[in-house]
C-alpha cells in the first residue's frame, strides 16, 4: 500500500512539471513578443497601428477559445485536450518563427492562442485530478512558479534575444520545448475514456465570443479609446448585450458551456472578485514600473527586465512555500499578511517612482511587493477551487480563467485611464505657473536661455529653446508624478481586496463530500 502511494505521489509530481512546463511556455509567450513590436515593425515595414494586431488577436483568440475548455475536457479528457493544446501553441510559434509579413505572423498568433488559451484552465484542471486536496496548496504554488514569475522573466529573455541573437527565436525556442512537453505529456499524464458527444450549447459559445472579443478589443487601445469613433461604442455595447445574453442562457440551459451556477459556492465567487481587484494592484508593478523605467529612466527594455527580476524569483521563492502553508494553516492566515505587506510595499514603490531614486530601492520595494503577492494570491485562488465539487472543476477551471483575462485586460485599460488623465491634470496645473507673474518659471527660463546663448544661439531663438524645454521639463515630471500616483492607487485597492478576503471561509481542509464530488 505505501509502494503504491509513493507512485501515485510520483506519477503526480510528474504530471505537475509537465503542465508546468506548458503553463510558463504560454505565459511568457505573452509578454516576450511585447519586446520584439519594434523589431518587428522594422521587419515587416509596418506603423504601430498594424504590428498592434501581433498583439491584440493573440489576446482575442485568447478570450474566445478559453470558455470552451471545459466542454472540451469532459469529452475528450484533460490528458488528450492538454496534448492537442499544447501542440497548437508549438505549432503556431514554429509558424510565427517562419512569418513572412505582418499579416501571416497575425494569422500564425492565432493559432498559437487557440493552443495558449487552453492551456491553463485544462493544467489547472489536470492538477485537481490528480492531487488530494489536502495537498493542491503545495502543488498550485509550484504551478504558480510558472503562473507569476513568467510576465515578469519575459522583458528580460525578450531583451537579450533581441539584443544578442535573432529576434524570431523568441518564438523558435518554444519548439523543443513544446515538442519535448507533448511527448511526455503521452507517457506521463493518465488518460481518461472518450464520452460520447453531448448537446454543445452553440448560443452560450457564440454570445460567450461575440460578448468577450468585443469587449477585449475596446480594452486594448487602454488610455487611447476613441469614443468619438463609431466601432468602439457599438462593439462596447453588442459586447455588454451579448454577455447579458450569455448570462441568461447559461443560467436556464441545462447543460450550459460555463456553468454560472457555480458563483452559488461564496468562497469561489468572493476568490474571483478578490483575484481580479488584485490583478488591478498588481499592474502597478507589472505594468506601471516598466513604463517607468524604460520611457523615463531610460533603460533599454533588457537592462529594465533585470531591474524586475529579482522580484519574479522572489515571487517564484514564494509561491511553493505559501502553497505548503496553506495546506497547513489555511488562507487567511496567510492572505491577511500578505496583502498588508503588498499594500504598504506598494505604497513606498509609489514614493521611489521618481528621477532621483536609485535602482536598489525600486528593487527592494518591487521585492516586497512579490511577498506579499507569493503570500496572498495563490491561496485566495486555491481556497475558491477547494470549495468546487471535483466534477466541476473543469467548468471552474475555464470560468476562473475567463474571468482573469477580461479582468487583465480590464485592469491595463484601467491603469493607463488613471495615469493618462492624472498626467493631464498635472501638465495643466503645472503649465498655468508659466507666466510673467511667476518668478520661479522666469528664473528657470533666464537660466536656460543663458545655456543656449553659451552653446551659440541669439538671444531671441535661446528664450525660445528655454521655453520649450521648460514645457518638456514639465511634462516629464507630469508624467513622473502621474505614474507614482497609478501606484499609489493600487495600494489603496489592495486594501479593498483585503476587507473582501475578510468574508472568506477558506477552510484548510475541504471535507470528503466535496472532494469526492457528490
Amino acid at each position: 500500500m505505501q509502494e503504491k502511494n509513493n507512485n501515485d505521489s510520483l506519477s503526480a509530481w510528474l504530471a505537475l512539471g509537465v503542465v508546468i512546463i506548458g503553463t510558463f511556455m504560454s505565459i511568457l509567450d505573452s509578454s516576450i513578443v511585447n519586446i520584439a513590436i519594434p523589431k518587428m515593425m522594422a521587419v515587416f515595414g509596418v506603423p504601430l497601428d498594424d504590428v498592434k494586431w501581433i498583439l491584440t488577436a493573440y489576446t482575442l483568440a485568447l478570450g474566445a477559445i478559453i470558455p470552451l475548455t471545459g466542454y472540451l475536457q469532459e469529452i475528450f479528457g484533460g490528458k488528450r485536450i492538454y496534448m492537442f493544446a499544447l501542440g497548437m501553441f508549438t505549432l503556431g510559434s514554429l509558424l510565427c518563427g517562419f512569418a513572412w509579413s505582418n499579416s501571416t505572423m497575425i494569422a500564425f498568433r492565432v493559432i498559437q492562442a487557440i493552443g495558449g488559451g487552453m492551456i491553463m484552465p485544462v493544467g489547472m484542471s489536470i492538477i485537481y485530478q490528480v492531487f488530494p486536496r489536502e495537498k493542491i496548496g503545495l502543488a498550485l504554488g509550484f504551478w504558480g512558479i510558472a503562473a507569476m514569475a513568467a510576465p515578469a522573466i519575459g522583458p528580460t529573455l525578450g531583451g537579450y534575444i533581441i539584443e544578442k541573437a535573432d529576434w524570431r527565436l523568441i518564438f523558435n525556442v518554444n519548439v523543443p520545448i513544446g515538442i519535448l512537453g507533448v511527448i511526455l505529456a503521452g507517457i506521463i499524464l493518465k488518460g481518461t475514456e472518450k464520452k460520447p458527444f453531448k448537446s454543445f450549447d452553440i448560443v452560450g459559445f457564440l454570445s460567450s465570443t461575440i460578448g468577450i472579443v468585443s469587449i477585449l478589443y475596446v480594452l486594448g487601445e487602454g488610455s487611447t479609446i476613441d469614443w468619438s469613433k463609431l466601432e468602439n461604442p457599438i462593439l462596447m455595447t453588442l459586447g455588454c448585450l451579448s454577455l447579458l445574453l450569455f448570462i441568461v442562457n447559461e443560467l436556464t440551459h441545462p447543460d450550459p458551456l460555463l456553468d454560472l451556477r457555480i458563483f452559488k459556492l461564496f468562497d469561489f465567487t468572493i476568490s474571483q472578485i478578490v483575484t481580479s481587484i488584485l490583478s488591478l494592484a498588481m499592474m502597478g508593478g507589472m505594468y506601471i514600473l516598466p513604463l517607468f523605467l524604460q520611457n523615463v529612466r531610460g533603460y533599454t527594455a533588457m537592462e529594465a527586465g533585470l531591474i524586475m527580476l529579482p522580484s519574479a524569483l522572489v515571487m517564484g521563492v514564494m509561491m511553493p512555500i505559501s502553497g505548503n502553508l496553506f495546506d497547513k494553516i489555511g488562507a487567511k492566515t496567510l492572505v491577511i499578511p500578505g496583502l498588508i505587506i503588498l499594500g504598504i510595499s506598494s505604497y513606498q514603490l509609489s514614493t521611489a517612482i521618481t528621477m532621483n531614486s536609485s535602482t536598489g530601492t525600486i528593487i527592494f520595494f518591487n521585492c516586497i511587493r512579490s511577498v506579499g503577492i507569493g503570500l496572498s494570491m495563490m491561496p485566495i485562488s486555491t481556497t475558491g477551487m477547494n470549495c468546487v465539487p471535483i466534477a466541476l472543476v473543469g467548468k471552474a477551471s475555464a470560468l476562473s480563467n475567463t474571468i482573469r483575462q477580461i479582468a487583465g485586460s480590464l485592469s491595463v485599460t484601467i491603469m493607463s485611464i488613471i495615469m493618462q488623465s492624472k498626467t493631464d491634470y498635472n501638465y495643466s496645473k503645472l503649465s498655468e505657473q508659466i507666466n510673467v507673474y511667476n518668478k520661479a518659471s522666469n528664473d528657470t527660463i533666464g537660466v536656460l536661455t543663458k545655456v543656449y546663448m553659451h552653446a551659440g544661439q541669439s538671444q531671441g531663438n535661446a528664450k525660445v529653446s528655454a521655453v520649450s524645454q521648460l514645457v518638456k521639463m514639465i511634462q516629464g515630471q507630469s508624467t513622473v508624478d502621474a505614474m507614482a500616483y497609478a501606484v499609489c492607487v493600487s495600494s489603496i485597492i489592495v486594501f479593498a481586496a483585503m476587507i473582501l478576503a475578510l468574508f472568506m471561509k477558506g477552510k484548510k481542509k475541504p471535507n470528503k463530500q466535496k472532494k469526492e464530488g457528490e
